[in-house]
Parts: structure tokens; C-alpha cells; sequence
């Protein structure tokens, strides 16, 4: 049997350092990196998704970074089909492939064997549902999904028009329910030799960085940036311009808000997405944790590339049983 290949995954809440220990881990470890963001894929979008600058990059290539529009369509499936390709690239050239964010559906499609090859897209379809939301509200498309896809309905809320309508693509596609997407992929092989890390702390300390990280954009020019993203006539509604940091000052740039308000809002919102992230992360027996609070100051990324190493020499270990 061929030996699998390798694969880093370093995943957790967002501030918690994962960016950092990844770049750390490459350049320890001669790897590459893949991100599994869903909005530093875009570009003209960098402070408010907290983007590597190229110095913080160390020299070490990023992968999907960088690589749409932000008024592209942009879905799991194809993020698969680059991220997988990256991958395969990364390995066939000796490096290690380093698999970093925070974005849970992003990190799923690589790290179990989610086919979605079935369900592409199918642009026309989706400009008549959105039309059809317009004219005669959420409801009508949500009670096509209650009647086409019920289990997946039940799911989602009315006001979800995205995925309400992305399920309802699915099942136009390919005629089977998204929920045949989302079956028990924990029983089934897995491509790569994994080795997945998690970065935690608690969490009173997460929400301070969170805090700061926020203060840190804010001074970088995060207005600016939502400003000069809309004066390029990037509309509000899209997908990318409703991502943390953006709808917020979007919000205070319309005068709903303050500039006070805004950013209380943004680390309030980002709060809570870092719960979910963990709470989502926490679900995968796979992941080993790291508290960083139960590591001595400055020894931190020095205990993640050891655990890592420690991982991948069990695993050479084993595969050579």
C-alpha cells in the first residue's frame, strides 16, 4: 500500500495565533502553506480579514490567498478542487503542506472525503431564485426547500437566502438532498496522513486579543479600506462585503452607526464567531489541543512544531509496520 502523504492542520479560534505558528512551522519544517479562510481568498481585502502582510510571510509561499475577486462567486466545492490541487503540489515537490484557518467548512472539505463534485453551479438557476426573493419574499423560495428538502430546510432559517437557495441548487443539480453532503465522513479513508493541531486559551484572554486585534485593524485603516472597496463599486450585498469587519463599517459609513458603535459591534460579532469556530472544531476527535495558557511564555510555537514532529514520526512509524 502507497504511504499516505502528509498533512499539518492547524485550526482553532480566530486571534489565537494560528497564522504565527503556521509560518513558524514552515519555515522549521521546509513546508508551504494552504489557507482555509473564506475571506482572504479575496483580494483588496486585507486588513479586515487580518492577512499576512509579505514581510509577515517570512518568504513562505501562501497558497489561495490572494486569488478572487470580491465580487466573484466563489463556493466549498471549487475552494476543494484548488486547496486539493495545492496540496498534491506542495507534496510532489518535497515541501510540507500546511493546512491554517479558521473557516470549518473549508478545513472539512480537505481533511474528510467530501464528494462534491456532483453539485458545480448553475448561475441562471440561482439568478431566478434570488429574482424570486425579491419579488415575493424569503417565504416562497424557503417553502420550495420545505417541500423539496426538508431535513435540510429544518436547518436553516428563512432568512438564510444564501444556503436556502444553494441547497435548492444542489438538489436542481443533482437531484439528491444536501444532506447526502453531509453524511458520516468519519468512517470513511481519508487521503492524507493527518496531523491535526488545535490552538486554544482561554477565553477571557482570546476575547483581549480579539479586542486589540480589532483596535490594531482600526488603526491600520480598516474605514479606509471598506471605503475605498465601495468607491470601487463593490456593492454592499455581496457575499464578501458581509464578511466581519466589512458590514460593520459599512453600516457606520451609511451613518447607522458611530465609529464607536462600529467597533464595539465588530469585536462583539467576532466574539461570538470565535465561539462557534470552537465549538464547531471541538467536534473532530482528530484535533490535538494545545492551551497556550498551559505553555510558558515564549516556548509556544516551539511546543506546536515538537508536537507536530512527534506526530509525524508516529505516523512514518506505523506506515512502515
Amino acid at each position: 500500500m502507497e504511504r499516505k502523504k502528509p498533512l499539518v492542520v492547524i485550526v482553532g479560534p480566530t486571534a489565537a495565533g494560528k497564522t504565527d505558528a503556521a509560518i513558524q512551522t514552515a519555515i522549521s519544517m521546509d513546508g508551504e502553506i494552504i489557507s482555509a479562510d473564506s475571506m482572504q481568498i479575496y483580494r483588496h481585502m486585507d486588513i479586515g480579514t487580518a492577512k499576512p502582510s509579505i514581510e509577515e510571510r517570512r518568504g513562505i509561499p501562501h497558497h489561495l490567498m490572494d486569488c478572487i475577486d470580491p465580487a466573484e462567486e466563489f463556493s466549498v466545492a471549487r475552494y476543494q478542487v484548488l486547496a486539493k490541487s495545492a496540496i498534491a503540489d506542495i507534496s510532489e515537490r518535497g515541501k510540507l503542506p500546511i493546512l491554517v484557518g479558521g473557516t470549518g467548512l473549508y478545513v472539512n472539505s480537505i481533511v474528510y472525503p467530501m464528494d462534491f463534485t456532483e453539485a458545480q453551479e448553475d448561475h441562471e438557476y440561482r439568478r431566478q431564485l434570488m429574482q424570486m426573493a425579491e419579488e415575493k419574499g424569503k417565504d416562497a423560495v424557503y417553502s420550495i426547500l420545505k417541500e423539496s428538502d426538508p431535513a435540510t430546510a429544518a436547518k436553516l432559517h428563512p432568512n438564510d437566502i444564501r444556503r436556502v437557495i444553494r441547497a435548492l441548487e444542489v438538489k436542481h443539480l443533482t437531484g439528491r438532498e444536501m444532506s447526502h453532503y453531509r453524511q458520516d465522513f468519519a468512517s470513511l479513508e481519508v487521503p492524507y496522513e493527518l496531523i491535526m493541531i488545535g490552538i486554544t486559551m482561554d477565553r477571557q484572554r482570546l476575547y483581549q486579543r480579539i479586542n486589540h486585534r480589532v483596535d490594531i485593524m482600526m488603526q491600520k485603516g480598516l474605514p479606509d479600506e471598506v471605503k475605498k472597496l465601495l468607491d470601487m463599486g463593490y456593492s454592499k450585498d455581496l457575499t464578501s462585503m458581509q464578511g466581519l469587519g466589512y458590514k460593520e463599517l459599512i453600516r457606520y459609513l451609511e451613518g447607522e452607526f458611530s465609529l464607536e458603535e462600529a467597533v464595539e459591534i465588530l469585536k462583539r460579532d467576532t466574539r461570538r464567531f470565535a465561539k462557534r469556530q470552537l465549538t464547531w472544531f471541538r467536534r473532530d476527535t482528530r484535533i490535538q489541543w494545545l492551551n497556550l495558557d498551559e505553555i510558558a511564555p515564549g516556548t509556544e510555537f516551539g511546543c506546536i512544531i515538537s508536537q507536530i514532529k512527534k506526530k509525524l514520526s508516529s505516523s512514518m512509524e506505523t506506515n512502515s509496520i
